[in-house]
This record gives C-alpha cells, sequence and structure tokens, in this order.
C-alpha cells in the first residue's frame, strides 16, 4: 500500500505529482536496502539527502514555478511529510536557493563552528580545490554565478519539476500539430481538386505526419533526464525570486519586473 493512501485522501490535483514522488519512493526504498560494500561510512548517507533534495525541489518548483499544483496540494506534501519543510524554506532566503541539506550549514556538524565545503562560492576556492561534503556528496550549492548546475553530479540533482513540464508542452505540440495536419487533410478531401491531386496531398500529408512520429518517437517513461537538452534544464535560478536574490544585479532585475507588472516576489511570499 502506499504512504499516499495511508495518510488520507489527498486533495484534488495530487494525481499531477503522485507518480513522480511514488517512483522517487521506490528508489529510496531500494537504495535503502542497498547493501553498503566497497562504500565509505557516510556515503551510504548519500541517497537519503539527494533523494530528499530532489523531492523536495520538485514540489517546490511544481507550485511556485510552475503553478501546477494548488496551495492544497503543497500543504499536504508538507504537513504528511513527503517533503522537507526545513529545506524549503531556506530555499527562500537569499544566498540559499540551491543548499543541499540543512545539515551542510549547521555549525554544530562541522569542526571551528564553521560550515561545510559544499557552501563556499565557487569563486572563493582554489583552481584545484574538490568540492565533495562527505554526508550529503554535494559537490557545491553556494548561490551566484559559476556555481555547480548539477550538484550532486548524477540524476539525484536534476530538475525533474523543469523535465516533467516540458515534456508535457512537448506533448501538446505533438498533438496540436495532428490537429493541423488532421484539419488539412480534411479540408484537402472537401474541397473541389482533382482527384490524383488530392491524394498526392494526402500522401505528402501522411509521408510528412510519420516522418515526424517515427523522427521524435514516444516520451520516454523515466521521471529523469533521457537527453543532454533534459540534463541542461535549471529552475534554482528562475525561482530563487521567492525569498530574494543571490546578488545585488538580481535584485535589481527583480525589483524592476515587480514594478513593471505588478506581479513581483513580494506579493507572491509564501507561508511555508
Amino acid at each position: 500500500m502506499s504512504r499516499f493512501v495511508r495518510k488520507g485522501k489527498p486533495p484534488a490535483g495530487f494525481d499531477c505529482i503522485a507518480p513522480t514522488l511514488s517512483m522517487l519512493e521506490n528508489e529510496l526504498r531500494d537504495k535503502v536496502a542497498e547493501g553498503h560494500e566497497g562504500k565509505r561510512k557516510t556515503e551510504s548517507l548519500w541517497p537519503i539527502h539527494q533523494i530528499t533534495w530532489q523531492r523536495s525541489r520538485y514540489v517546490f518548483d511544481m507550485h511556485y514555478k510552475y503553478k501546477k499544483i494548488s496551495r492544497q496540494v503543497y500543504d499536504y506534501c508538507v504537513l504528511n511529510k513527503l517533503v522537507d519543510a526545513g529545506l524549503i524554506a531556506k530555499w527562500k532566503k537569499p544566498g540559499y536557493e540551491r543548499l543541499c541539506s540543512t545539515y551542510v550549514i549547521n555549525t554544530k556538524n562541522y569542526k571551528f563552528g564553521t560550515v561545510s565545503i559544499c557552501r563556499v562560492p565557487k569563486h572563493s576556492l582554489g583552481a584545484d580545490t574538490i568540492v565533495e561534503d562527505p554526508v550529503t556528496g554535494c559537490l557545491g550549492c553556494a548561490s551566484g554565478p559559476g556555481g555547480q548546475r548539477n550538484i550532486f553530479g548524477n540524476k539525484y540533482g536534476q530538475y525533474l519539476a523543469a523535465i516533467q513540464v516540458a515534456r508535457e508542452d512537448e506533448n501538446a505540440r505533438r498533438e496540436a500539430s495532428k490537429t493541423a495536419l488532421a484539419a488539412a487533410a480534411a479540408k484537402s478531401d472537401g474541397g473541389e481538386s482533382m482527384p490524383n491531386k488530392g491524394g498526392d496531398a494526402d500522401t505528402d500529408e501522411d509521408g510528412e505526419s510519420g516522418g515526424e512520429s517515427d523522427a521524435e518517437g514516444p516520451q520516454p517513461d523515466s521521471i529523469w533526464a533521457v537527453n543532454e537538452k533534459e540534463r541542461m534544464m535549471e529552475t534554482a535560478d528562475d525561482v530563487s525570486g521567492c525569498g530574494g536574490s543571490s546578488s545585488s544585479s538580481s535584485s535589481s532585475s527583480s525589483s524592476s519586473s515587480s514594478s513593471s507588472t505588478g506581479d513581483g516576489p513580494e506579493s507572491k511570499r509564501p507561508r511555508y
């Protein structure tokens, strides 16, 4: 039985994110059950931190960035601990937009009252400095230019909301194209054109449609990226306005856009 069923009836719209959350839940269960042979003592904890980050980022982006789920669905995920509410709260503050885990900013977890090396900006590190937090496996989650695009360097650092929305847009584009081709074919059949010419037109339309379908192929079943375009998708910089920007230039651009559109980040400040 799914954990979502045990937590009561979810609100309307939860079906939009339920398949992805279920796959992440199964992935986490499989990683926890894996053997630890050949791994460092803390390396076995990496999938827990990383999948928790990805699941929280997915729900966060689906609500705040893409508006695909309602506030009721988002609150349901927070109250039922399907996401890390503490981590999400940090993402809304300037400088923490890419934070990998609240563990790495707790000064009690590191010597001399400092934080993890993954929180050091890229421009402040030496050219040959190797960044890898021993607890989370983060390769660098500091905000600002030159930061790590995929903070974990694997599929758990991908932005699943951006991937899902891009695939939905692609499906909508394909459906619109098929509808336009069908309408053009019907219009051609209903016209007063010659039979041979109409047949040639139908053949061309069918050939074009078939070629496009074969070239594009079906959408992948995996929730993770399957090509380089999807791997390069990123939303952290776009949603940083929820609690402020990471630099003065970002702050100025955010304030100018809010003044021009009247829909700035301050008017949509989240509760959590």
